[in-house]
């Protein structure tokens, strides 16, 4: 299973041209892809119309879903932060923190296409999907 960001669908929706919408793409029907429920939040607050917003929610409503944070999940993700902090890396935003959290836990590739994970990747091991499976 892939976990997929709110940065890669943003750019899906958009009809962006980047290597993550191409990948993606390349996942649709080939490979199992999940949706967090902080990735979903993430995604539809930002649409402003709402035939956009429903044709948004269903495509998402067609992909695994997945519950990313719990208690325990959420102060591994302080511990996670703290680490980095400790390195001299700040991490700008707690949803990152959860959901880096959430695929190293729970051994799952995220697809991404936000700098902010990266100390993750280098740091504590976050797997990154880089190619069509």
């Amino acid at each position: 299973m892939i976990l997929v960001d709110s940065s890669v669908w943003i750019d899906y929706f958009r009809a962006a041209d980047t290597p993550q919408v191409a990948l993606l793409d390349g996942y649709l029907g080939s490979v199992p892809l999940a949706v967090g429920d902080l990735i979903a939040a993430e995604v539809l607050q930002g649409v402003r119309e709402e035939r956009q917003y429903r044709l948004v929610k269903r495509t998402l409503d067609a992909f695994e879903h997945v519950d990313l944070v719990g208690y325990a999940l959420a102060v591994r993700a302080s511990e996670h932060y703290r680490s980095l902090r400790d390195r001299g890396v700040t991490v700008r935003k707690t949803i990152d923190t959860l959901i880096a959290t959430f695929c190293i836990e729970n051994d799952t590739a995220l697809l991404h296409a936000d700098r902010d994970f990266d100390p993750f990747v280098q740091h504590l091991g976050l797997k990154v999907a880089h190619s069509a499976a």
